[in-house]
C-alpha cells in the first residue's frame, strides 16, 4: 500500500512591493489573494476584470512561484502582452520565464518541441485561412468533385463545417446534421476530403490554426509523460474571458491542469454571446460541478457606467435563469436616465440616432466616443443613407458596408442584367458563377450575347425632358424618380441560342440561369425590386451562398432583410441607383476625408470588450433584437438577453434605446412592429420615454460640416446636400 506525499518548499514570509488592499476593492483582493485550487472568478461588465488578473499574477510571483510555473491564457495576444507588461511594470522584475498568450500561440511553442510524438517535424508551417483554403481546394480536386456542378460547399465554407467540428468536438457527421442539414446527402463525400484534408496536413507538415489546440489536446491525452510534464510545470493556470472558451479550450485546461487543479478562469457568464461561432456557454456555468472543490469570487463594482445604466443593465439581465447571480454596483456618480424612443418608422429612428448625435457633438462629445449598436448589419441600412444625407462621417466595425458584401452584389447582378442587358459586369459576374466559367470563357459568352443583342433605344424626347427635371423641395436629396426599364424585347430567348457555346460543366447550371432570367424578366417582377430579389434568393442564390461563402445562415436572412428593404422603393431602376449612390458617396467619404472623427457603427458582437461615452441600441423590435431564429430554445433567447446586456453596458454616461412601430416587411408594404420582449421586462422607473415629433417641412438640423464650424452661411437645405 503506498501514497502521494507532497513536500512543500519552505517559504520565508512574503516582503511585498505592493499594498494590494490599497490598489483593489474587497471583493478583487479576494480572488487576487484566492488560495491555491480551483477558482472561478465572475467579474461583472466594467469592474476591473483585466486589473484582477495582473495583480493576481503579481501576487503569486510575490509569493514565490517561479514565473515559469505560471501558464496565463488569453483570447487575443494583445492582452497578454499588455498584462505581462503592466506586471513587469508593479513588480520591476524579469518576467521572460512567465509562459502567456493566445490558445493557439501557445499550443504552436508546446507543439514545436513535441512534434514528433504526432508525425510531424518540429519545423512544421502553420496554415493560415488562404493556405487552407488551397490545401482544401487541392484534396476536393483528387476526390474528382464538381464544386459548382453538385453544390459541394467551396474551400470558404468547407473550412468552416470542419472548424466548428473541431471546437465542438463533434463528428463532422453531427455537425452537418445540427447545423448544415442542406448537405448531408453529400455527407459522404465532406467526410472524404475531410479525410483527405487532415491527411495531406500531416504529409505535407502543415497545421492549421484549429490544430495548435486540437493536437495539443491529442498530445496530452495519448502521451502521458507529457501530460504529466506540464502538469508538473505549470502550478498555476490563469484563463481571461473564460465563458468564451469552447469545448476544446476547456478539455484542455482540465488537461493541464488536472492534477493541481490550480485553475483561476476570469470572465462574466451574463457575457457569453459567442455560441454561433462554438463557444459553449455550459464551460463557465458548470465549472463548479467540474471541480468541486472550488471557490466563486464576484466583483461587482462597475467602474464604467452611470448608477442609472447600471442600475438598468442588472434589470436587462434579471430574467435569465441560467447564470451566476450577482449585481453590479455603479462607483460613478448620478447621471442621466437612460432614454427609450420608439419612432414612427425606420427612416424616423435614423432621424433621430443623426440628429441626436450632432446635439450631442455641439455639446462637446467627440463622434469618436459615440456608438450605435445593432443587432445585424442590415438594421442600419437606414441610418447609413441617413447619415451620407447629412454628411456625418461614420465607420462600421465590419470594415465592408452591407451594400459591398459580395452576396448583396451577386443579388445586384442579377437585379442589374435584368434592367440592362448591356451591363457587362453584371453578365460576367453572373456566368462566372457557374461551373467550368473562368474570366476568359466568361469574355467569349460575353461576346456571344451582346452580338445577338439589338441596340438599346434611344430615349424618347419625353424621357429626355424627365432626366432634365430639376428635384422639387420636398424629394429626399437620394432619392430617384419612379422609373420602369425602357421597353425591349426579352434577352432569356437570347440566352438559350448562347447555350451551345457553354461549356459542358455549366450547362445545366446555364439552363437554371436562362430559366430564372425568364422568370425575372414577367411583367409583374421586373419593376418590383423585392420580388426579384426573393425570385433570384430562392432559385439560385440561396444554394450558391450555401455552397461558396462562409457564414452562409447570416448571409441568407441579410438577403432576406435586403427584400424587405426594397419594398420601399417603387421601381428596380430607383432601388439599384440609391444602392449605386450609397457605396459612392461611401467610398468618396473614406477616400478625400480627412476627418478622423466618425460615428461608429457595429454589431453588439464586435463591440463586446469596448466602451463609449454614448451608446444608440436601435431596431430593438421582436424578432430583430431579439433574433426570431434564436427564439426557438430557452437557451438561444437567454443568449440574445445576454447580447442585449453587453450592448448596454458598453454606455458609460448615455444610452439610447429605439425601434420603429413601422418597417418593410417581406409579406409587403408596412408591417407593424413589437417592441422587444426585452424591453417589457424593464421597470417603467428606469427610463425616460421621450415622444418624438417629427417637424417634416421645416427646416432640417445641420449637417456635420455646419456644426462644424457654427458661423457658417451654409443653409439648411445646402447643409443636407451629399458631399
Amino acid at each position: 500500500m503506498s501514497r502521494d506525499y507532497v513536500l512543500q518548499p519552505f517559504q520565508p514570509p512574503a516582503e511585498l512591493r505592493i499594498d494590494y488592499q490599497r490598489e483593489l476593492n474587497a471583493q478583487q483582493f479576494a480572488a487576487v489573494s484566492a488560495p491555491v485550487g480551483p477558482a472561478l472568478v465572475l467579474a461583472g461588465a466594467g469592474a476591473g476584470k483585466t486589473r484582477t488578473l495582473i495583480y493576481r499574477v503579481a501576487w503569486l510571483l510575490e509569493h514565490g512561484v517561479p514565473a515559469d510555473r505560471i501558464l496565463l491564457l488569453t483570447f487575443t495576444n494583445k492582452a497578454a502582452r499588455e498584462m505581462m507588461q503592466r506586471v513587469g511594470e508593479l513588480l520591476g522584475g524579469d518576467l521572460s520565464g512567465l509562459l502567456g498568450g493566445t490558445f493557439h500561440s501557445v499550443g504552436m511553442r508546446i507543439l514545436r518541441r513535441h512534434a514528433d510524438r504526432l508525425g510531424y517535424r518540429a519545423d512544421f508551417t502553420i496554415a493560415d485561412r488562404e493556405d487552407s483554403k488551397d490545401l482544401l481546394s487541392a484534396c476536393i480536386v483528387d476526390a474528382g468533385i464538381e464544386v459548382k456542378e453538385s453544390r459541394f460547399p467551396k474551400p470558404e465554407a468547407l473550412s468552416d463545417i470542419l472548424s466548428l467540428a473541431a471546437n465542438k468536438q463533434r463528428t463532422v457527421p453531427e455537425m452537418l446534421a445540427s447545423n448544415y442539414p442542406s448537405f448531408l446527402p453529400i455527407e459522404e463525400q465532406i467526410v472524404d476530403v475531410a479525410n483527405r484534408y487532415r491527411e495531406r496536413k500531416r504529409t505535407t507538415g502543415a497545421m492549421d490554426f484549429d490544430d495548435l489546440i486540437g493536437l495539443w489536446v491529442r498530445l496530452l491525452r495519448e502521451h502521458p509523460d507529457i501530460r504529466e510534464m506540464y502538469q508538473r510545470r505549470f502550478q498555476h493556470v490563469l484563463v481571461d474571458e473564460y465563458q468564451d472558451t469552447n469545448q476544446l479550450q476547456s478539455d484542455l485546461i482540465d488537461l493541464v491542469a488536472g492534477a493541481h487543479h490550480n485553475v483561476m478562469a476570469v470572465g462574466d457568464d451574463s457575457q457569453s454571446i459567442y455560441s454561433w461561432r462554438g463557444a459553449n456557454f455550459a464551460n463557465i456555468l458548470e465549472f463548479p460541478k467540474r471541480h468541486p472543490t472550488a471557490r466563486v469570487y464576484k466583483i461587482e463594482t462597475n467602474y464604467r457606467s452611470t448608477p442609472e445604466i447600471v442600475s438598468l443593465a442588472n434589470a436587462v439581465i434579471a430574467a435569465n435563469t441560467r447564470q451566476f447571480s450577482k449585481e453590479l454596483k455603479a462607483a460613478r456618480k448620478s447621471g442621466a436616465k437612460p432614454v427609450l424612443a420608439v419612432c414612427g418608422e425606420a427612416s424616423e429612428q435614423a432621424v433621430f440616432v443623426a440628429q441626436r448625435a450632432l446635439e450631442l457633438r455641439d455639446e462637446g462629445v467627440n463622434l469618436n466616443r459615440m456608438a450605435v449598436l445593432y443587432r445585424s448589419h442590415f438594421h442600419a441600412l437606414e441610418l447609413q443613407l441617413e447619415l451620407t444625407r447629412r454628411n456625418i462621417p461614420f465607420s462600421i466595425t465590419s470594415g465592408i458596408r452591407f451594400f459591398e458584401q459580395a452576396h448583396i452584389k451577386d443579388v445586384a447582378a442579377y437585379l442589374k442584367f435584368v434592367i440592362n442587358p448591356a451591363d457587362e459586369l453584371a453578365f460576367k459576374r453572373l456566368v462566372k458563377m457557374l461551373p467550368g466559367i473562368g474570366g476568359r470563357g466568361a469574355d467569349k459568352l460575353w461576346n456571344e450575347f451582346r452580338n445577338l443583342c439589338p441596340p438599346p433605344p434611344p430615349p424618347s424626347p419625353l424621357a429626355a425632358a424627365a432626366s432634365m427635371t430639376e428635384p422639387s423641395d420636398n424629394e429626399g436629396l437620394l432619392e430617384t424618380p419612379s422609373a420602369a426599364p425602357p421597353f425591349r424585347d426579352p434577352v432569356a430567348p437570347l440566352l438559350v441560342r448562347v447555350a451551345p457555346r457553354v461549356p459542358k460543366k455549366a450547362s445545366v447550371g446555364w439552363a437554371q440561369f436562362t430559366a430564372t432570367i425568364s422568370q425575372c424578366e414577367g411583367p409583374d417582377t421586373c419593376n418590383d425590386p423585392a420580388a426579384l430579389i426573393r425570385l433570384v434568393v430562392e432559385a439560385e442564390i440561396s444554394a450558391y451562398v450555401e455552397a461558396t461563402y462562409e457564414n452562409s445562415r447570416n448571409r441568407l436572412e441579410d438577403l432576406d432583410q435586403l427584400a424587405s428593404y426594397a419594398r420601399q422603393f417603387n421601381s428596380t431602376v430607383e432601388f439599384l441607383t440609391q444602392l449605386a449612390l450609397l457605396s459612392n458617396a461611401e467610398t468618396e467619404t473614406n477616400a478625400n476625408t480627412q476627418e478622423e472623427e466618425r460615428l461608429k457603427l457595429s454589431t453588439v458582437h464586435q463591440a463586446k470588450g469596448l466602451e463609449f461615452d454614448v451608446v444608440f441600441v436601435i431596431m430593438l423590435c421582436e424578432g430583430m433584437f431579439p433574433s426570431g431564429r434564436a427564439l426557438d430554445s430557452i437557451e438561444g433567447e437567454e443568449e440574445e438577453r445576454r447580447l442585449f446586456y453587453v450592448a448596454v453596458t458598453r454606455a458609460r454616461s448615455e444610452l439610447y434605446l429605439s425601434y420603429p412601430l413601422l418597417r418593410f416587411a417581406g409579406g409587403g408594404g408596412n408591417a407593424m412592429q413589437q417592441g422587444s420582449r426585452f424591453l417589457g421586462e424593464l421597470p417603467k422607473n428606469l427610463l425616460e420615454e421621450w415622444n418624438l415629433h417629427p417637424a417634416w417641412g421645416t427646416a432640417s438640423s445641420s449637417g456635420f460640416d455646419s456644426a462644424t464650424n457654427p458661423e457658417s452661411p451654409q443653409s439648411a437645405d445646402a447643409a443636407d446636400e451629399p458631399f
